[in-house]
């Protein structure tokens, strides 16, 4: 088990849908793993389930609902997990929201919305857990961004933030690398979540599929599986980087390599 002994919190741990996203899929794999997981979310009833499922499979864990972008919910919501196991070795900050404008379509109410829950969800959620893990003598922060943030993206306000999260994974790495915290980030591509399932009709999946040099979509596991490496002691001289989860898309710039399907060009 590569996280025998590990307290991790999930940050986002519920799904916005049926099915499995990364912070499901993440809670499920770390506590197969062997780590103690604390599901956080703002839906105490997506956590429940998400800690049904990782308990049905012999896991073990809490829920503990709260709003990360509130101060004060962010604190209980690490000291939660302390006075419960004891300690924290692990923060994986899954939360995050899309709205799909351009600059001429999103107005300041969706800016600040995605800004507030993208960015300063992580600010917060890192900043109670680190006193927590100084005092353990280290852990491992890994934050979710996009492979939309390594390109331009239609969506200003996710690709801004996704960017962000990149350079701020970076600026954690290399402050807090003396007291022996880890901070990396996976940056997915297109996967098949319940955050994308409204707009997955089977014309997209297609094109997605030929554009994607893997010639398939992601799962929530595949993040899973990514942020899992970077969580266990197999990446203890790894710090300060982005993992693209995106089945090459973006070393193909787009291009997959067959013929796009219906003669499209």
């Amino acid at each position: 088990m590569r996280l025998k002994g590990k307290v991790a919190i999930i940050a986002g741990a519920g799904s916005s849908g049926p099915g499995i996203g990364i912070g499901r899929a993440t809670s499920i794999l770390f506590a197969q793993e062997g780590a103690k997981v604390v599901c956080a979310d703002i839906d105490e009833n997506a956590a429940k389930e998400t800690l049904r499922m990782l308990e049905e499979r012999g896991g073990e864990g809490i829920v503990v609902q709260g709003d990360l972008t509130k101060s004060e919910d962010a604190k209980r919501i690490v000291e939660t997990a302390v006075s419960t196991y004891g300690k924290l070795d692990i923060l994986h900050n899954v939360v995050g929201i899309a709205i799909p404008f351009g600059l001429l379509d999103t107005t300041e109410e969706d800016w600040d919305a995605v800004v507030t829950t993208n960015l300063k969800s992580i600010f917060l959620m890192s900043k109670y857990a680190v006193p927590h893990m100084i005092k353990g003598g280290g852990g491992v922060i890994i934050n979710t961004s996009s492979a939309a943030g390594l390109t331009g993206h239609p969506s200003l306000t996710y690709a801004t933030t996704k960017a962000a999260i990149i350079n701020m994974t970076r600026s954690m790495a290399i402050d807090l690398a003396e007291y022996n915290i880890r901070v990396n980030c996976i940056a997915p591509g297109f996967l098949d979540t319940p955050m994308v399932a409204p707009i997955m009709t089977e014309e997209r999946r297609q094109v997605l599929e030929w554009m994607i040099p893997l010639r398939r979509i992601g799962t929530a596991w595949d993040a899973a599986y990514g942020a899992l490496y970077l969580a266990s002691d197999e990446a203890s001289y790894v710090t300060g980087i982005t993992l693209v989860i995106d089945g090459g898309i973006l070393a193909g710039r787009g291009i997959g390599p067959a013929k796009p399907p219906g003669g499209m060009i």
